[in-house]
């Protein structure tokens, strides 16, 4: 064999490595429901909705507030808030070292991000779950952002929107979270007891510690289509009862059937319905043209027709005179009883 033999092989190799090379990483997603291997950018511009089966994946906390808020006047609250591990909690990895490694993959300080902004021109502050973020698990961070994203809500009057994707309370504060379900819930109360509007949004996934206290305390609790909500997982559930649950057991869909939320809404709706539901709950200017959906006229019409059939009812009722009592035979009967 000759030298050059001995060249031209490894040439081969070592293009086919630039060109391998040459492609970069993250072009491509998996699709969990329909396994359809999907281009990002594409997938990006259905707000990571696959085209294929319409399952709605997972958005980061960032990209969704970046979607639902408009572009121009969004401010961020309480992003100087960072974690601190006051119990110098350890377990198979120091809760310290776990929060580093969280924050450099995510970017984020914790597992929440809140904003002030606007949807279509209307005031709000929204709060959204970042769940790569140790599991979206709710801490004194995360606790404290979404008190205070509820009292700038209180103080400027305008509604609060809560996007929940969490595996419940943070096991490495112990304490410290338990008490964020106390300490968000009386926020909450407050929006309650002054009239300021709370729309919680659903998405998949919502356990735990967070499902059992802000994620289910909206005035309209909202999912996403095909989300896991619940209190503890399936599969807890099945070893504790030793029965097998039913189909789409705590999915949105078995959760609307059962009563548990309100309504289910597919992302690509998401802006104009939750638009125009706090329009009028705020008795805010008319529903701008792009956010106008059919439902709101098949909802209106109604109220008239029956506002219409109630004014005839009464003017009836008011019309029917009471029967004539017939005064001879009361008469008779009188003078009956006198000769008696």
């Amino acid at each position: 064999m000759s030298w050059l033999d001995k060249i031209v092989p490894s040439m081969g190799r070592i293009q086919r490595k630039d060109r391998r090379a040459s492609v970069p990483d993250g072009l491509w997603r998996k699709c969990p429901k329909c396994e359809a291997v999907l281009y990002l950018p594409e997938l990006e511009k259905h707000n990571s909705v696959c085209p294929k089966c319409d399952h709605h994946l997972r958005l980061t906390a960032r990209k969704r507030l970046d979607w639902f808020l408009d572009k121009a006047g969004r401010e961020e609250i309480a992003a100087e808030i960072e974690p601190n591990d006051r119990l110098k909690f350890r377990d198979s990895k120091k809760y310290k070292d776990r929060l580093t490694a969280a924050q450099k993959d995510t970017g984020e300080k914790d597992a929440l991000v809140a904003m002030r902004g606007e949807l279509d021109g209307l005031p709000v502050v929204a709060v959204a779950f970042e769940f790569t973020f140790m599991g979206g698990s709710m801490g004194a961070v995360v606790g404290e952002k979404f008190v205070r994203a509820a009292t700038l809500a209180l103080e400027e009057n305008i509604p609060l929107v809560c996007f929940a994707a969490s595996g419940g309370a943070r096991m490495q504060e112990a304490l410290f979270s338990l008490m964020q379900m106390a300490k968000t819930s009386a926020a909450l109360e407050k929006l309650k007891q002054a009239g300021v509007p709370y729309i919680s949004v659903l998405t998949d996934p919502v356990f735990g510690g967070v499902s059992a206290s802000l994620a289910m305390l909206g005035d309209l609790n909202i999912a996403e289509p095909n989300a896991l909500i619940g209190f503890a997982g399936p599969r807890v559930i099945e070893q504790t009862v030793r029965e097998t649950l039913p189909e789409g057991f705590q999915r949105s869909e078995f959760l609307l059937e059962h009563g548990t939320v309100d309504m289910i809404v597919h992302r690509h709706e998401m802006r104009a319905r939750v638009g125009s539901v706090l329009r009028k709950l705020t008795h805010h200017d008319a529903t701008p043209v792009s956010s106008l959906s059919t439902d709101d006229t098949d909802v209106s019409e109604p109220i008239v027709e029956e506002a219409a059939l109630a004014d005839t009812a009464d003017v009836t009722f008011e019309s029917i005179e009471p029967p004539k009592k017939d005064t001879s035979s009361t008469a008779k009967s009188d003078d009956h009883t006198r000769n008696a």
